[in-house]
This record gives C-alpha cells, structure tokens and sequence, in this order.
C-alpha cells in the first residue's frame, strides 16, 4: 500500500509573513534549525524564502536586514496534498528540483512542510532516491533570478497556489 505524505511529513511548521524582514525570517530559520520557511497570508502559502535567497538574492542587489521577506522570497509556492502519496511528492519534488514542499488540505490551507530528509526516512527509498535525484540536477527552483520569480507548479491533482497581483 503506498504510504501517505502526511505519514511522513512535519506538523509543527514555522512560518513567516510577507511583510517581515529579511532579519526575523532569517531568526525563524536560525531557531527552528530550517533551510527555508513558508511564506503564508492567514493560512494559504504563497511562497517560501529560503536562507540561500537571503544570503545570495538580498546581498547581491544590496538588500539590507529591514529588506521585506516579499521582496527576496520565491513568489508563488509549490504544494501537494496532504492526501497524495509519498511517491507522487517525491517525483513532484524531482521534477520541480526543490528539497522542501508545503503540505496544504483540500482548502489550500498548510498543515504541513515535507523535506528531502523526511522522504529519506520513509520506508519507500526508491521515492528518497527519485527526488534526490532531480534535486541534485543543475537548474531549476534554486537557481538565483534578479526578479525572485520561479515557475509554480501544482501537486498532481493541479492544484496551483500563485502568488497574488
């Protein structure tokens, strides 16, 4: 029987708002021990900022700590559900060349945050494998853009969570 993502996913999820600086997402991300954390409006993700997009994207175009995490985060987030196999997410995650995706219900509200650690640690290693190995590949999400964009991509019910205008 194919295991659940949310067997395998993290509850207790920090996230931060758009409005907050560059410095309290970098605190957040210091204190929980995360490489990157949510960007939420109430419950809905609509993005993810990363410690990468702090250091690299802020410095280089000369951003300070005040700078807003709306500014240097990855505009639109990439999901699946919490119903959706650990298969399904793992490839998701290949395809997409993230290490980290937000967990949200049928209401597009988030309840969880999946890494490549948690896949690892599943009991499906063939899933671990496929979604380190699209990870690893050169391109795509972690790449640096001046303008912070990067394609949205949806879970494999096409779900989609862009960023709003």
């Amino acid at each position: 029987m194919p295991q659940k993502i949310s067997d395998v996913m993290s509850r207790d999820v920090q996230t931060v708002s758009p409005e907050a600086t560059a410095q309290e997402a970098a605190g957040f991300m210091l204190q929980a021990d995360a490489g990157a954390i949510p960007v939420t409006e109430g419950e809905r993700v609509i993005g993810m900022i990363t410690d990468r997009e702090i250091a690299v994207r802020g410095v280089a175009q000369g951003r300070g700590p005040e700078t807003p995490v709306r500014e240097l985060m990855t505009e639109g987030a990439i999901t699946a559900s919490q119903d959706d196999d650990l298969a399904a997410v793992a490839t998701l995650m290949s395809d997409a060349q993230v290490r980290r995706i937000a967990i949200v219900d049928k209401g597009q509200r988030l309840v969880g945050i999946v890494s490549l650690a948690d896949v690892s640690r599943s009991d499906q290693g063939e899933a671990a494998s496929l979604a380190l190995s699209g990870v690893t590949d050169p391109g795509g999400e972690h790449n640096q853009t001046a303008d912070g964009s990067a394609p949205v991509h949806g879970n494999e019910s096409g779900s989609e969570n862009p960023q709003p205008s």
